[in-house]
């Protein structure tokens, strides 16, 4: 297996979990916890309900991201997004950190395979100008 072919994989896998966390928790069966983080702003319960739909709907969006385009950047943003929102999370609802299921778990994976995807990415840039 090529690095070409663990990249595929690891967008596929990034998608499917991107697209799941916005779909599931936020537009489906929209989570107390997510409204509680809007809540926490200062909104209503129906304004929290909308924005937390709508933050699924940009979820999915940027899932989708990983399927058409296999940059760098994607990456970067994922990260930066991940640590965010679990830092938000730890903030808001600290007890989320504890409970089983945690979003520390699932962070800390997508943050991991995000990192390994730019380590063969840079890999790969390595040995085209060596």
């Amino acid at each position: 297996m090529d690095n070409q072919q663990i990249i595929r994989f690891i967008h596929i896998i990034l998608a499917g979990l991107w697209c799941y966390q916005g779909l599931i928790p936020k537009l489906i069966f929209t989570s107390p916890d997510e409204i509680a983080v809007w809540q926490w702003i200062g909104l209503s319960f129906t304004q929290a309900t909308l924005l937390g739909q709508i933050s699924g709907a940009l979820e999915i969006i940027f899932g989708l991201l990983f399927i058409f385009f296999h940059t760098k950047l994607l990456h970067y943003l994922s990260i930066f997004s991940l640590i965010f929102l679990l830092l938000l999370i730890g903030f808001v609802i600290p007890d989320t950190l504890i409970r089983a299921f945690n979003p520390v778990v699932m962070n800390i994976s997508m943050i991991s395979l995000s990192c390994i995807a730019l380590m063969l990415m840079q890999q790969k840039t390595t040995r085209k100008s060596g």
